[in-house]
């Protein structure tokens, strides 16, 4: 039986050439597409993939938020992030969120399926040009380093965090979420506390340098 496969990516000519990748080998089968982090939560919770592979950067939740609910909602899965980015934040956060491997978009679509077939392994992949990080993070975990404010946040606040950058207004944030617009407003409080920050200006800038969202989007 072929290995059911979910693709998310934002960008439809990218997702669509990874579901082309996907289908040319037996082995594998696309079970669904996502053109984003909130949706493939969604589709993932419906459809229970084995494999999911997971852009970064995409609207409305980000990829490394959405890689750990479709982790906490179906633990079996594997994630393979994919992403243009091969900053040390990006991949340690997807791997630090559950990921089963990271693919640089620059990398041959060969190197992904290297990944795909060491995630049906239960091994871990990584694009040779973003290992290096990952070794570079155990030596410096030798020792103790003070932890960011951004740590302190829950992924509900990077919920919000990311849609306020976004340009959400209160209402459909809360809409989004499925809470209250006072919830909505809680978080908001909570997150200019714990971040020292006094604005949406300066919340969307902060975002922004956390790679929770990009100005393109």
């Amino acid at each position: 039986m072929a290995v059911r496969i979910l693709v998310a990516d934002d960008h439809c000519i990218v997702r669509q050439g990874l579901c082309s990748l996907v289908e040319s080998h037996t082995q594998y089968e696309v079970a669904g597409q996502a053109a984003s982090g909130r949706e493939a939560v969604r589709i993932a919770r419906r459809l229970s993939p084995e494999i999911i592979i997971m852009d970064i950067g995409m609207p409305d939740l980000n990829g490394i938020d959405a890689t750990r609910m479709c982790i906490e909602t179906c633990p079996q899965v594997k994630v393979i992030a994919l992403s243009m980015h091969a900053d040390r934040r990006y991949v340690l956060g997807m791997l630090r969120a559950g990921a089963q491997g990271y693919v640089l978009k620059e990398s041959a679509f060969q190197e992904l399926i290297q990944a795909l077939d060491a995630a049906c392994n239960h091994q871990v992949y990584l694009s040779p040009k973003v290992a290096g990080t990952v070794v570079e993070d155990a030596i410096r975990h030798r020792r103790p380093e003070p932890s960011s404010p951004f740590d302190l946040l829950t992924v509900r606040e990077r919920e919000v965090l990311q849609l306020i950058a976004e340009g959400r207004s209160t209402r459909r944030i809360a809409a989004m979420l499925n809470v209250s617009i006072k919830t909505v407003e809680a978080r908001r409080t909570a997150l200019m506390r714990k971040l020292d920050l006094h604005s949406i200006a300066e919340l969307t800038k902060y975002a922004i340098r956390e790679g929770l969202t990009a100005v393109e989007n």
